[in-house]
């Protein structure tokens, strides 16, 4: 074997000075969109330090890296859910009936930013937001309507949601249990990741540590009453959107995905009790290999993790199990119909990294919401990929290649490097505080936007190949009724409310919210029953812990 290394680096050395003796070779740069570079080759001597048991292994062998399934996409396609909300409850319903029927198996509920930020829509705070980035939602009532005949017990639905995750969470428990569907056979995934809001995202209202203790309420109740429910997605999506690289947001994320954990152990919950049910959601970006490399390299890291580290027993403890949304922030404006290749491409990439289920952008969303038809289209690249591509007859057909071994063993490294910075730092609150996650992430997008004003990066459409046409695309339109519809729906359901029955809901939420011992989702269940809106315990919580201001770091 030693002959065999020895005699590949001696052609290796032959063919660069061949290449470099020829001088036909482009000046690059040779890059991945995180700013890698890339050699122009690989071969065996790159992947000579690898063990293939230890790093490698079979799909669905520890330490994953190959796929958390043993048969991957031959035993099951991965769930077509299309992250989809907009206006009122109404519009929205029929939407998700839309997609359902246009092969979707699975939902991703949107909120808009009132609800994202905890207000009621007859607050000031709202004025003008209405539905504008997702549905509006307030209330039980509005939430009966949201889920009205869809079939909860047969699907699994995503809501994406942080600060006021446990309440609107309370509220789907709510309507579905009021259908007659018990929370135990529910199905789904609350996003629930309030540590990216502080790193990238910002749509957080309380202190890191007063979220924490909401977020660990949740994983405490999923983990003895909703077996089905993924109570945390781990979110690396909004880190790569604020201008992260591939190796940011992978780190990023599982550095989050184990401050869980600790938290939850410190709860006092055994960590196979909760760790199966932790799932994560990732950006796929335009850079095909480094991609999959990344998702590759997630499972890995995270197995290791969870068995190695902090112990889990479990199997399913070890796995990384994540949703992809393609890189909405690749999306241009300029030449819209371009958009499609892109999402394609990265969908593609998600699916040879073995994602659980996709989201796949619409082709207009650098312009509007989805119109039905890019929707529609969005859907199709998923279904067209496959049933078509071949793809999914073989288990991680990358899996061997010098390149994405070497890219994925390259991330591992990255990733190792910023937990022992973050470790360094105080752990990922103390981080958070200081600032680090947001410059890294800051310089990080500043070089990616040097390079393409330097045009060293070419973005099809906007620093090269332009044209002068103007985009003809649909613009999806509300219904100009749907909010004066919410605000009177809103009245009604306060007025007609018992006010007896609220007020004590309201009043033992409270009290349990200043007793950290006391886990806080049966007292909301109860609220939101009793009639109590998201706005309204939104804002008990900020009188119970007051809201965070995020210190300026220069």
């Amino acid at each position: 074997m030693s002959n065999d290394l020895d005699r590949a680096k001696q052609l290796r050395r032959e063919y660069d000075e061949s290449v470099v003796q020829e001088g036909s070779e482009l000046a690059g740069p040779f890059m991945t969109v995180s700013s890698r570079p890339i050699e122009r080759l690989y071969d065996a001597t790159d992947v000579a330090d690898i063990d293939y048991e230890r790093d490698i292994n079979l799909p669905g062998n520890y330490p994953f890296t190959r796929g958390v399934h043993k048969t991957g996409y031959r035993g099951k396609p991965w769930t077509i859910r299309m992250f989809s909300g907009f206006g009122s409850v109404e519009e929205t319903n029929q939407r998700y009936k839309d997609l359902l029927a246009a092969g979707n198996n699975g939902l991703s509920i949107a909120f808009d930013m009132p609800t994202l930020m905890g207000y009621d829509h007859d607050e000031p705070w709202a004025e003008g937001e209405f539905g504008s980035c997702g549905v509006a939602v307030d209330s039980l009532s509005d939430m009966e309507i949201l889920l009205r005949d869809l079939p909860l017990e047969k699907i699994t639905t995503s809501m994406t949601i942080n600060s006021p995750a446990p309440v609107v969470w309370a509220l789907f428990i709510a309507a579905a249990e009021k259908r007659g569907v018990p929370r135990a056979k529910l199905a789904g995934t609350l996003q629930n990741d309030i540590l990216k809001e502080y790193i990238a995202q910002n749509e957080y209202i309380y202190s890191p540590a007063d979220s924490m203790r909401l977020v660990t309420d949740t994983v405490e109740f999923a983990s003895k009453e909703m077996p089905l429910w993924n109570p945390i997605s781990v979110s690396g999506y909004h880190i790569r959107e604020a201008g992260s690289t591939a190796a940011q947001e992978l780190a990023f994320t599982l550095a989050d995905g184990l401050e869980y954990v600790r938290w939850g152990l410190a709860r006092g919950l055994d960590i196979d009790s909760f760790a199966p049910r932790i799932s994560f959601f990732f950006n796929s970006h335009n850079d095909f290999f480094e991609e999959v490399a990344k998702f590759r390299a997630g499972r890995r890291i995270w197995a290791r993790q969870m068995r190695e580290v902090f112990g889990a027993k479990n199997p399913r403890s070890w796995l990384m199990r994540f949703h992809t949304q393609t890189a909405g922030v690749s999306l241009t404006e300029q030449q819209p119909e371009v958009n499609l290749v892109r999402v394609a491409i990265q969908a593609l990439a998600a699916v040879m990294g073995g994602t659980q289920s996709l989201h796949t952008d619409a082709m207009d969303e650098a312009i509007a919401l989805p119109s039905d038809k890019a929707a529609r289209l969005a859907v199709r690249t998923q279904q067209v990929i496959l049933h078509e591509s071949g793809v999914i007859n073989t288990i991680d057909p990358l899996g061997g290649s010098y390149f994405v071994e070497k890219l994925t063993s390259e991330m591992e490294a990255d990733v190792m490097k910023y937990f022992e910075q973050i470790e360094s730092l105080g752990g990922v609150i103390p981080a958070i505080e200081t600032g680090f996650f947001q410059k890294e992430i800051a310089d990080a997008s500043a070089r990616f936007q040097f390079e393409v004003d330097t045009r060293d990066r070419i973005v099809v459409g906007v620093n090269e190949y332009l044209t002068d046409e103007k985009p003809d695309i649909p613009i999806l339109k509300f219904d100009p009724e749907g909010e004066k519809r919410h605000l009177a729906r809103l009245k009604k359901h306060k007025a007609e409310r018992d006010a007896t029955k609220h007020a004590a809901a309201l009043a033992a939420l409270e009290q349990a919210s200043r007793d950290p011992k006391t886990n806080t989702m049966p007292y909301l269940i109860d609220a939101v029953n009793a009639g109590a809106t998201v706005g309204e315990v939104c804002n008990l919580w900020r009188r119970v812990y007051g809201e965070y201001k995020e210190q300026v770091v220069v």
